[in-house]
């Protein structure tokens, strides 16, 4: 077993294990890299030097100073945050429903989301601005009746909480298509192009709301892990030790749609990232409780990387970030079912 180190600080004791701190740091320093790569990246190929000069306002050419602070800083910041909030959200779901498919985009609440703003984009052709606030709501909508319908004897959670939320998705799913098909042309196009999923024309509007969500409910998620941790241990076992086990379960339900809708808001549909992001980072640091930091760390680097990937390999193609998380997210299902000897 993972030996355990304790930081007491005063009354406060903060557990913590040596290799999850040093595959923490190691992701953050990756994710510095590709910070570096991405933000010299584009028509204006930029040298890490040129990059940090623009990015401390010190770059003798005006132009790239603007490219870097005002095109290329906000996707990447809003690539970093999403990647983050969908990294800790598969993290919370995948260990209250104990299955590796529980993340938001398997079981529907990623679905939810975009059927707001398909219907605030086809009914009432809005801007990006109240198409983002209906994703935000009706995926929390979307949430709440899942875990209502997934309510049985009083508890929430395991597989019934993912087979229930496959069920809402795939029906909304399917109310999404219809709205499309019946849809107005233009609309349906426009549409399309949010259900994608994209980093591309990201501005401060987008960093500043999802950087405020993720502040606001990732410190909550972090308070409740040790109850996370312990009711990975069943609910009984969670219980004995005086876990409060339906509203800790509620509340990091609510914590993870939350962050789920932060990141749908800021990018749309975003799929791969908080289905692999928690696994791998726990198959790297092999601790026994929930990756919630390193798999939003892991989170941020997966989403960093794809768009590197969409950048370089479609230089002249606009290729969504969506499709790019997608196609990777296929094959690394396809490599966990070959690898897989229970199925």
């Amino acid at each position: 077993m993972m030996r355990r180190h304790a930081l007491r600080l005063g009354s406060l004791s903060v557990a913590w294990q040596p290799r999850t701190l040093l595959v923490c740091c190691a992701l953050v320093l990756l994710a510095l890299l590709l910070w570096t790569l991405l933000l010299g990246s584009g028509s204006l190929a930029l040298s890490p030097g040129e990059v940090l000069a623009s990015l401390l306002g010190q770059g003798q050419d005006a132009t790239a100073q603007r490219v870097i602070q005002r095109v290329r800083l906000p996707r990447t910041l809003t690539a970093t945050l999403v990647g983050m909030a969908l990294g800790m959200a598969g993290a919370i779901f995948q260990s209250i429903s104990r299955n590796a498919l529980g993340s938001p985009d398997v079981i529907g609440f990623t679905t939810g989301a975009a059927s707001g703003a398909i219907v605030q984009i086809m009914l009432f052709d809005s801007g990006p601005l109240a198409t983002a606030l209906a994703a935000l709501v009706a995926g929390l909508c979307t949430a709440l009746a899942v875990v209502l319908l997934a309510r049985k004897a009083g508890t929430t959670g395991g597989y019934r909480l993912v087979l229930v939320g496959i069920g809402v998705g795939a029906s909304l799913s399917g109310l999404n298509s219809l709205l499309l098909v019946t849809g107005n042309l233009d609309q349906a196009m426009f549409a399309q192009l949010w259900l994608a999923g994209s980093l591309n024309t990201r501005t401060w509007s987008h960093v500043v709301p999802a950087a405020i969500g993720l502040l606001a409910i990732a410190p909550i998620a972090l308070y409740h892990a040790r109850q996370v941790d312990l009711l990975e241990m069943g609910d009984a076992s969670a219980t004995q030790l005086g876990v409060a086990v339906e509203r800790t379960r509620l509340t990091m339900v609510l914590v993870a749609v939350g962050l789920t809708a932060i990141a749908t808001a800021a990018a749309g549909p975003i799929a791969f990232i908080a289905l692999a992001g928690p696994q791998l980072a726990r198959r790297l640091t092999r601790g026994c409780g929930v990756p919630l930091l390193s798999g939003a760390l892991m989170g941020a680097v997966l989403l960093l990387m794809a768009d590197l990937l969409s950048q370089r390999l479609a230089e002249r193609v606009n290729l969504p970030i969506g499709l790019m998380t997608g196609l990777l997210g296929g094959f690394y299902l396809l490599w966990l079912l070959v690898r897989s000897r229970r199925i």
